[in-house]
């Protein structure tokens, strides 16, 4: 089973709905990332979705937009994102960790080679969100490789594909709440519990909401019918800015324990 799958396993023999907090590689401060990492983990994480800075991050609103500038503009490439990874699995040989971000950087990167390096690395997972299922064909030396293509679903996607994406689905399948970017505020509860209902009951793999998840209220009621839960603008935002070390790793305890707490509690 990969890290992943023992994750998800862990938490449905416990009980327990995962978190899964996302931040962009290298913000708010590069010599800092495995750090915080390693807070993320600390405050309750069950596995990391850690974003490669791209400079057109279509999915992603404003926050996770202006992480990535910054991350770029401190020389941040796909080659630091890897080597933070390796530094992470030094303390960490546990904690899954997903890729999120763009198919230009692993294409630049080249395919073959990324797979190998990031698995080296110990990346278990990528969810790459410019690679529709029709394109998925150039991810063949990353699965051969044995990591793990998370997919996207939304409330907008046809019957027939939804199908198509529930029997693909490894790792876990992230459903995106609503149709629109990350960090935006139209979260509906009740709009989204049946869809998810109907895609847990389907899918091959579990299934983790996100978009518009800020805190712990928004968590825990999603945590009453999905595997995990995806936080990522609310937490980049809470972290820019911070330039020390502990600063950072304090400012990630303080948002995601109140998080991990509502999620154990519901």
């Amino acid at each position: 089973m990969s890290r992943i799958d023992q994750r998800f396993a862990a938490l449905k023999n416990a009980g327990r709905t995962g978190l899964i907090p996302f931040v962009t590689a290298g913000d708010p401060v590069p010599e800092h990332t495995v750090a915080l990492m390693h807070a993320l983990v600390d405050a309750g994480a069950d596995l990391i979705e850690l974003g490669v800075p791209f400079s057109d991050p279509m999915a992603d609103g404003p926050v996770i937009q202006h992480a990535s500038e910054r991350a770029i503009a401190k020389g941040v490439g796909l080659d630091d994102v890897l080597r933070w990874v390796a530094e992470f699995r030094q303390r960490d040989a546990a904690t899954p960790v997903v890729l999120m971000g763009y198919l230009n950087p692993v294409e630049i990167h080249g395919y073959k080679r990324f797979a190998q390096e990031a698995v080296k690395a110990g990346v278990d997972g990528v969810l790459l969100v410019d690679c529709p299922l029709e394109e998925s064909a150039v991810l063949a030396p990353l699965k051969a490789a044995g990591l793990q293509q998370i997919l996207l679903a939304a409330p907008t996607t046809a019957p027939a594909r939804m199908a198509q994406l529930c029997g693909m689905a490894e790792g876990f399948l992230y459903y995106v709440s609503f149709a629109g970017i990350t960090g935006a505020g139209r979260l509906s509860t009740s709009d989204i519990a049946a869809r998810v209902a109907d895609i847990r009951a389907r899918a091959k793999a579990p299934v983790a909401v996100g978009f518009g998840v800020r805190d712990a209220h928004s968590a825990k009621a999603i945590a009453g019918f999905a595997d995990a839960v995806v936080i990522g603008s609310a937490l980049v935002e809470r972290l820019a800015g911070a330039a020390q070390a502990g600063e950072i790793a304090e400012r990630a305890r303080e948002f995601l324990q109140p998080i991990r707490a509502a999620l154990d509690a519901h």
